[in-house]
């Protein structure tokens, strides 16, 4: 039986993933099952009426027949998608998002294989790849976010994906049909995941030095520019979409602006040190509410900018703040604002909560749920402390003993950097990390198969 277990690895993590899932979406349907009546929507709303509005009017946009651009389409369409063959359904959502889930596990498993197939550490690639896979298979944070309705499983199954073509492209010997076409799906990915969260470009720049620590300058442009090109031509139709609707160039989303304000005004640094999100900055003086979602965007985009040009000072503790917020073993934001609740950050950067006076746009009973109710305070904040803050240590450690095979596992390390700059740069939380926390525990995988290793050995020579 033990020898059957190995050689069925990763069909034993997919199993237990699935598993594990389903009970706790079946145990905890007041989080999940947001199409009962009058029910909750732990996740977000604006994807579920984009949905709705698609099927109802076939436009894109949250409000019925007014099409729009404020956030990324692709898993609005996605859920559109899947309503209108099985209705509005939490329990179908829930299952689609575990099949997205079963295939990034695949992939990771895959990823990292290969990418140990050569080196010190080739002996024992089965097993860190089907250690990897565990320890995404039961990442208590991504088990519970994933069963949400956000787009997070989506965006973590085409991180993955294009992860794993990059690998399969980097490593063909030669450049034929077959190259080509790695080529071509993996731009297509790229284009796609811009549709989703426009991310992956910072990590594409990386991959040009990737491909150039085994390839020549020949074959890495011949391979990444049919991914550049394919991705671009993906995203063209949005971006003709979005500048006929708004009358001026649109990357993508109308939430650039937004975030960057959020990430850059003079209440980023208290809030984040009171624990709180970013989200709730108060608006500029300088930028009043307006109904042109475009201008919205562009005003904000540069009360956030001209923030950093006139306070330059600033900047070193605002990346720092930011860091640590980002690479937190706690779950961030640390605390929630509940209804009926306000944040005003005063004068002298002191952060007060205002009860009783109505409350920000976004302060939601879902919110408060997370803030008050024992199960994720008591037990969740706790629980994910001591994984991923044990997975990250070993992490840590693990970099450091393959430092030797730094070439092809730079790769994991590219991923970190790039998602970390993208939200120095923005704003940061837990929810933003977490879909590259399963290729960081790759290096966990691989630490703990050291330690073993050298227990063995120790216990041998004993």
């Amino acid at each position: 039986m033990l020898n059957q277990m190995k050689r069925r690895k990763l069909w034993l993590a997919l199993a237990l993933a699935a598993l594990v899932r389903l009970a706790v979406l079946m145990a905890f349907p007041s989080i999940f099952d947001f199409s009962a009546p009058d029910a909750a929507i732990h996740g977000s709303e604006a994807y579920d009426a984009y949905a709705l509005n698609l099927l109802e009017t076939g436009v894109y946009g949250r409000e019925a027949g007014l099409p729009d651009s404020t956030l990324p389409p692709l898993y609005s369409y996605a859920l559109a998608f899947v309503y209108a063959i099985f209705e509005r359904n939490s329990l179908v959502v829930g299952l689609v998002h575990i099949a997205f889930d079963l295939i990034s596990i695949a992939l990771l498993y895959d990823i990292a294989r290969r990418l140990f197939a050569q080196g010190a550490f080739a002996a024992r690639a089965e097993w860190i790849s089907a250690l990897s896979a565990l320890f995404f298979a039961l990442y208590p944070y991504l088990i519970f976010q994933n069963l949400t309705l956000n787009d997070t499983a989506l965006w973590i199954l085409l991180l993955h994906l294009f992860v794993w073509l990059m690998t399969l492209l980097r490593e063909r010997e030669n450049s034929d049909k077959h190259t080509l076409q790695l080529a071509v799906a993996a731009g297509a990915i790229l284009g796609l995941s811009a549709l989703t969260r426009a991310l992956l470009p910072p990590l594409a720049l990386l991959m040009v030095l990737w491909f150039r620590f085994r390839l020549d300058w020949r074959e890495t442009i011949s391979r990444l520019l049919p991914v550049a090109v394919v991705s671009i031509v993906v995203l063209l139709p949005w971006l003709i979409r979005g500048y006929q609707i708004h009358g001026g160039f649109v990357a993508v989303a109308l939430n650039s602006g937004e975030n960057l304000y959020q990430g850059a005004n003079p209440g980023t640094i208290p809030i984040f040190r009171a624990g709180y999100d970013a989200q709730w900055s108060a608006r500029p003086e300088d930028a009043p509410p307006t109904d042109d979602p475009y201008l919205n965007n562009q005003l904000l985009m540069d009360a956030g900018l001209r923030y950093l040009r006139e306070n330059p000072a600033v900047i070193p503790e605002l990346l720092w703040v930011k860091l640590q917020v980002y690479w937190n073993p706690q779950v961030t934001p640390l605390n929630n604002l509940r209804e009926g609740e306000r944040l005003e950050v005063s004068p002298a950067g002191e952060v007060q909560i205002i009860r009783g006076q109505g409350s920000h746009t976004g302060a939601s009973a879902a919110l408060t749920a997370y803030q008050d109710e024992g199960l994720f305070n008591r037990f969740g904040r706790g629980i994910h402390i001591v994984y991923f803050g044990g997975l990250w240590l070993l992490a840590i450690a693990g970099a450091w003993w393959s430092r030797r095979e730094w070439r092809a596992l730079s790769l994991l390390v590219f991923v970190q950097l790039s998602h970390t700059a993208v939200y120095l740069v923005f704003h940061p939380s837990t929810r933003y990390r977490s879909p590259t926390d399963p290729l960081l525990f790759v290096f966990s995988a691989l630490a703990l198969v050291w330690i073993w290793r050298w227990w063995r050995g120790r216990r041998a020579r004993c």
